[in-house]
C-alpha cells in the first residue's frame, strides 16, 4: 500500500502541532490499512525531508503527500514541489506524488459550521452573525476566492449574515466584520476560524474580537473533525485512483 504523508505548515505554538497530530491520529484510526506519516514544512519535527528519507529507507517506491493546507498559495505551488524535487534527487527509486490541497472543500465548510454550532449558535437563529476569519494573502484573487466562502457557510441557516475577515493586514479586519454584522442586525456574534489548528494568529483574532465586542464568542478551529479526515483520505484516493487508471491503460 502506498504510504500517505500528511504535510502541515508548522507553528511556533505547541498547540498547533498537538492538534495537527490528533487529526493525523484520527486519520490512522479511520484507515488502519494505510501507512500514515506526519511531516511539517517548517518549525516543527519531523520535517518533510526526514519523513521522505524514512519512507525511502523502508523500501517504498512511491508515496503520496497530502498537503494540510487550506489555500493553494506559495507553500503548495513552490515550497512543497521544491522539497519533493529534492527528495527525488536523493532517492531516485522513490516516486512522490503531491495531492491537491484541502482547499475550500464543502466538507470543511460543514466542519466549520459544526464548530459554530458547538459554540452555542443555532442554525435557525436570525440573531446570530458569523465572522469567518481566514489568514489572508498578498494575492487579491486568493482573498476574493475566500470571500465566496461566506454564502456557502450561511447556506441552510437563517443567520443574519456571515462576513469574511482576515487575521493578517488584509482587510476587512475582524473588528470591521463584526461592525458590519451588528449593523445588519446581529445580536450574537461568533468568530469562526478558517484554520486547521490554533496558534498565534487565532489568539490575535480572539483578542481583537474581544476588544471590539466583548460579547463575541470564539469557535474552535477545524481540528480533528471527521470531515477533515474524510477530505484528507479523499485527496489521497484521488491520486491512487489516477495511478491505478494509468497502470490499467498501460497494461
Amino acid at each position: 500500500m502506498t504510504p500517505l504523508i500528511a504535510v502541515a505548515h508548522g507553528s511556533r505554538d505547541p498547540r498547533s502541532a498537538r492538534v495537527i497530530a490528533a487529526a493525523v491520529a484520527a486519520l490512522r484510526h479511520s484507515r488502519p490499512d494505510l501507512d500514515v506519516r506526519l511531516a511539517f514544512l517548517d518549525l516543527n519535527a519531523p520535517s518533510l525531508d526526514q519523513v521522505l528519507d524514512g519512507v525511502a529507507s523502508d523500501g517504498y517506491t512511491q508515496a503520496v503527500v497530502v498537503p494540510m493546507l487550506l489555500g493553494n498559495a506559495f507553500h503548495a505551488r513552490v515550497d512543497l514541489p521544491g522539497l519533493l524535487a529534492a527528495a527525488r534527487q536523493r532517492h531516485p527509486q522513490l516516486t512522490v506524488f503531491q495531492a491537491d490541497v484541502l482547499g475550500r472543500d464543502e466538507r470543511l465548510i460543514s466542519a466549520v459550521r459544526h464548530r459554530i454550532l458547538d459554540a452555542g449558535a443555532h442554525p435557525d437563529d436570525p440573531s446570530v452573525g458569523v465572522a469567518l476569519a481566514a489568514v489572508g494573502s498578498s494575492d487579491a484573487l486568493a482573498n476574493a476566492a475566500t470571500t465566496k466562502l461566506a454564502d456557502r457557510l450561511a447556506s441552510g441557516t437563517t443567520w443574519s449574515g456571515v462576513q469574511i475577515c482576515f487575521a493578517t493586514s488584509t482587510q476587512p479586519t475582524v473588528a470591521q466584520a463584526m461592525s458590519a454584522l451588528r449593523e445588519s442586525g446581529a445580536e450574537r456574534i461568533v468568530v469562526a476560524p478558517w484554520f486547521l489548528a490554533p496558534g498565534l494568529l487565532t489568539d490575535r483574532l480572539s483578542a481583537a474580537a474581544t476588544a471590539a465586542y466583548d460579547r463575541a464568542v470564539f469557535a474552535d478551529t477545524i481540528g480533528s473533525h471527521p470531515l477533515l479526515v474524510e477530505t484528507m483520505i479523499d485527496r489521497y484516493q484521488q491520486v491512487v485512483e489516477r495511478l491505478t487508471d494509468r497502470l490499467v491503460r498501460s497494461a
